[in-house]
């Protein structure tokens, strides 16, 4: 069933609930609730990476959200098992939101299933091996001029130096580094990133913390290119295609980070081309 094409979270999540993306929310049940907290240290780097997870089985499928420190206990999760979405769907915390759209969107339509999805398989490795493959994967979805100006919400240290490999200037934003793993500055103001912009890559922590629909916004109004680079909320972002998001870097749980073995992404294409690719090295 073809999504309708939103403009913002809450009017696709209003879409979900009134019936017109598929069945009735009322009728599909959270089987398992996870509450995760992970760090990260990539070998050779400086930066510990902090982040947390909200994930929602629901049958063949799992909902994810990232959110910030403090805005989510883990004893959310021992009642939300046999929750019906349409419950969640309402629920006043935005991470909470967020993963019951994802999860319902991905029960719906799964990347596995998606004719439109290139999947790109990341090879056995180390995690520095496997986040330089998932990250030169994901700017590979960036068309640039020589020079280009490359807003990036949610700093990924990989992401901007694949980002430099292609020939783009990035312009990292973030809202807990203060500098790349490089020595440069990072802006914690997103609309002054935005301003200077030829194209935008966001990650999927902007699902979560109130920001996708202020960056979708002002890359329709100015016809900039949005790249989403989602692990939570792929599915969310994935509804966006053609209604503002240009490209998509979809990955479903368990998260490359959290396996040594070969994995898939899917990536997609607002225009829905695709270049076939078996393995990202």
């Amino acid at each position: 069933m073809p999504y309708p094409k939103p403009h913002t979270i809450a009017e696709l999540t209003e879409g979900i609930l009134d019936g017109t993306c598929g069945p009735d929310p009322k009728g599909v049940t959270v089987t398992s609730a996870f509450w995760l907290y992970h760090t990260t240290r990539l070998a050779g780097g400086e930066v510990t990476y902090h982040n947390h997870y909200l994930l929602l089985r629901v049958g063949e499928g799992f909902g994810a959200c990232s959110f910030e420190a403090g805005e989510l206990g883990p004893d959310f999760c021992e009642n939300a098992s046999g929750f019906t979405l349409d419950t969640l769907l309402r629920s006043e915390i935005p991470a909470v939101r967020v993963a019951a759209l994802d999860a319902y969107l991905s029960r719906v339509r799964p990347h596995r299933e998606a004719e439109e999805a290139e999947p790109v398989t990341l090879p056995t490795g180390t995690p520095e091996v496997r986040a330089r493959a998932r990250d030169a994967a994901v700017a590979e979805l960036l068309d640039l001029e020589p020079d280009a100006r490359v807003a990036l919400i949610g700093v990924v240290n990989p992401l901007i130096e694949a980002i430099h490999d292609r020939g783009g200037v990035c312009l990292p934003c973030d809202l807990n580094l203060r500098t790349t793993q490089w020595g440069e500055p990072v802006s914690d103001d997103m609309t002054e990133v935005l301003e200077q912009a030829d194209a935008v890559v966001a990650t999927g922590m902007t699902l979560g913390n109130g920001t996708f629909d202020l960056i979708l916004e002002h890359c329709r109004r100015h016809d900039v290119p949005l790249v989403v680079y989602a692990q939570t909320g792929s599915a969310v972002a994935r509804a966006f295609l053609s209604s503002g998001v240009t490209a998509l870097s979809a990955e479903t749980f368990p998260f490359s980070q959290f396996s040594a073995d070969a994995t898939v992404l899917y990536r997609y294409r607002a225009d829905g081309s695709t270049t076939k690719l078996e393995e990202a090295s």
